[in-house]
């Protein structure tokens, strides 16, 4: 399918899997900005796309606009040296004037204040995480040029984030991504060292080996591994040139692309297993940081065939409307596989994708020849014994499946009523060449017994170990 922005012509030559480039990373970058941004707010501050909205608030989506686009943004901008041919930064300095001049009152143009995550408020805090990373990327064409009161008043609105409760899962990676900037501006203190201790420690009780996280106390593994778990410690430890964290986290990159590299299927397809999947291509996030930060076992080819595999595979199956907007969805719109939380803008955390863009042209990542993505070469079977996962690929049709006796999105102290069933954590399979999956559904790789009428789920999973060679059946 064709997308209203023009890109580059295919290089088969130095990309003879996917013919991308760099110039196509950039391309896609500026052409989802520019849609976008045909619906800002008059100061800029807002976002407002079209759309179902979520269960937060119409502001706060219009606020989720500029936020995720702002990724975007700060990452080709960064990743150029400060090249900024299209005026993006232009743009958000002047939203972020607008939007906390006062704050969680003006009727046009200024931000929802942050709030805790059980209550209507608790979204903007979300958003705060991609503001700061935002002006962290961006800090010498930005935020260093920005007048003082209007550094205060972004510092007032960020504030917020480290003051209110998380929700128990990878939230508290955002206060620490707001902490980690403010820290980085001179404007740390007690308050931000507390955030960030706290997400750190919480993240040593969440880790559970061979590169995964799950998400929060219990057994949840998805894809928040790649564009949270490990993708804000590894880049603040990079950019901040933390050796002792950047070895500790990078090694558990490292170890997690080991594994998570298999899930990406030869027509470029990840892996559709877990919630938020209208995030798209942002899982090759985790891919695109190892490979700017070295910690990876991926060559630059095999990295640069998966990120741009991803890309493609999108961008070819109509996950960009005809207006340039990425669609709540997976290929094309699919309201049946959207949460509840996620409004018109919510795809757009597909912008971490581009943290790719920080290896500059020179970079192995975009010289080396492309080369095939593990599941072309021959077949695999390969067990990740901390998720509980078996990944199963063939190289003669490039399809890669997830046999899950691990991953169940069940709290510890939670009850496992069958009203709560989650087709996206419990099936007993998935691929990448299925789904999307959702409540709708009829169930899919599932075994149950009835009874009455009524179907047993798969709730609480409780995996007896996973391993390699003939003593694992």
């Amino acid at each position: 399918m064709s997308i209203p922005f023009e890109l580059p012509r295919e290089d088969r030559e130095v990309s003879p899997y996917t013919g991308y480039t760099r110039a196509h990373w950039e391309a896609v970058a500026d052409g989802l900005l520019g849609a976008a941004w045909r619906r800002a707010t008059p100061g800029c501050a807002l976002i407002s796309l079209p759309g179902q909205p979520s269960r937060a608030s119409r502001r706060s989506d219009a606020l989720e606009g500029y936020a995720r686009t702002f990724l975007a943004a700060a990452f080709r901008v960064a990743g150029a040296d400060g090249k900024d041919p299209h005026g993006w930064l232009d743009r958000y300095a002047a939203g972020l004037a607008s939007g906390t001049r006062t704050p969680g009152w003006d009727d046009t143009e200024s931000w929802p204040l942050i709030g805790d995550h059980h209550v209507r408020g608790g979204q903007p805090m979300v958003e705060s995480a991609s503001v700061a990373l935002g002006l962290s990327l961006t800090r010498p064409w930005l935020w260093d040029r920005l007048d003082g009161d209007v550094q205060d008043r972004a510092e007032k609105w960020l504030r917020d984030a480290l003051v209110r409760t998380p929700a128990p899962n990878n939230w508290y990676l955002f206060p620490f991504t707001v902490a980690s900037f403010l820290e980085s501006v001179g404007r740390g203190d007690a308050v931000t060292a507390r955030a960030r201790q706290r997400a750190l420690d919480l993240l040593e009780t969440w880790y559970r080996g061979d590169g995964w996280y799950s998400d929060g106390d219990g057994r949840a593994f998805d894809h928040y591994n790649g564009w949270a778990f490990h993708l804000y410690p590894v880049l603040d430890a990079h950019r901040s040139r933390d050796a002792e964290r950047l070895e500790r986290f990078g090694q558990r990159l490292r170890e997690h692309l080991k594994g998570f590299s298999l899930l990406f299927g030869g027509d470029g397809a990840p892996m559709h297993f877990g919630r938020s999947l209208t995030y798209r291509f942002a899982a090759s996030a985790a891919v695109g940081i190892g490979a700017v930060t070295g910690h990876t076992p991926l060559t630059p080819g095999t990295s640069r065939r998966l990120i741009s595999g991803s890309l493609r595979y999108f961008l070819d199956r109509g996950s960009v409307t005809d207006e340039g907007l990425l669609s709540l969805g997976w290929h094309g719109p699919h309201p049946a596989s959207v949460q509840g939380y996620s409004g018109p803008a919510s795809p757009y955390w597909a912008s971490k994708a581009f943290v790719a863009l920080l290896a500059p042209e020179d970079h192995p990542l975009w010289t080396e020849t492309e080369e095939p993505a593990p599941s072309e070469g021959p077949d695999q079977v390969l067990a990740l014994p901390a998720p509980g996962l078996l990944v199963q690929s063939t190289g003669a049709d490039g399809i890669v499946r997830l046999h899950n006796h691990g991953s169940d999105h069940v709290r510890p102290h939670e009850g496992e009523s069958a009203a709560e069933a989650d087709p996206l954590y419990g099936r007993q399979a998935y691929s990448t060449h299925t789904g999307p999956t959702s409540q709708d559904d009829i169930a899919d790789n599932h075994v149950s017994v009835e009874i009455a009428g009524s179907a047993s789920v798969r709730r609480r999973i409780h995996p007896l170990g996973a391993g390699q060679g003939d003593g694992w059946g």
